[in-house]
């Protein structure tokens, strides 16, 4: 019987779910986000969470530890490259589980499971709204009898720094490059191609045709000719002008099959 046990074992046996979150781990880890059912998102966490906490201090033992749970190479230089030092001044929770509604066929409940601080939208977002919230408040007391004249420059004194961060909000798009993965059907080798071709922000990506981004994947060979960049653009345009949740439904209907 497993009275009070939690433990899911995903309809598995012990050696084909360890095999099969050992590799889910290493995609997290490469692609930054992966799609999945909610239940192996869940158990993922638990899987991955302790092994992202090891990374942050770069030991023997630490990197014996992960390439035991990993056995991958290529994810450990990632792992201990650049995520280790993407989390590293975060105390815990690294990973964020978004739910994308039941996919055709089975009806099992599907979302999304990505690293927290490779998400630059949300990043972005987040750091506008504290932004966009800072306040200036100036004591009222003693100040019954004074006029409106004498109130005018002492309010225009007293005017912090903060006021002057409000008029100017964080953008998403910078002019140093940015994050080409989170458009649906960019994966790092394409962003890279990218990327050599000079296109390296949102914006750049927005303004370009679709033949000269075609043109840039059949440089590249067979492999990356196939991708269809037909919604690339309205994708960059959405992400440069900061419209995260529209990007994210733009995405969601891609990946129904909707469009």
């Amino acid at each position: 019987m497993r009275h009070g046990k939690k433990f899911n074992h995903l309809s598995r046996t012990h050696s084909h779910r360890e095999a099969m979150l050992q590799n889910m781990a290493s995609s997290l880890i490469l692609h930054k986000r992966i799609e999945t059912t909610l239940a192996k998102a869940k158990e993922l966490r638990k899987f991955v969470e302790p092994i992202l906490t090891r990374s942050k201090a770069d030991t023997f033992q630490n990197r014996r530890e992960a390439f035991r749970a990993l056995n991958d190479k290529e994810t450990m230089k990632e792992l201990f490259g650049t995520v280790a030092d993407k989390i590293a001044d975060r105390p815990g929770g690294y990973t964020r589980i978004i739910k994308l509604g039941n996919r055709l066929g089975d009806n099992a409940e599907t979302c999304l499971i990505e690293l927290v601080d490779f998400n630059e939208l949300l990043l972005a977002a987040t750091a506008e709204k504290a932004t966009a919230t800072t306040k200036t408040r100036r004591s009222r007391r003693g100040t019954g009898a004074r006029s409106t004249a004498e109130e005018t420059p002492v309010a225009t004194a007293e005017i912090p720094s903060a006021e002057v961060v409000e008029e100017a909000p964080v953008k998403t798009s910078t002019t140093a490059g940015d994050d080409l993965t989170i458009i649906e059907g960019i994966g790092p080798k394409i962003a890279e191609l990218l990327n050599n071709a000079g296109i390296t922000t949102f914006a750049q990506l927005a303004a370009s045709e679709d033949a000269t981004v075609q043109q840039v994947l059949a440089d590249a060979g067979s492999s990356f000719n196939t991708h269809d960049a037909t919604t690339w653009n309205e994708q960059a345009a959405l992400a440069r002008d900061g419209k995260s949740d529209e990007l994210k439904a733009l995405q969601d209907r891609l990946k129904g099959g909707k469009e």
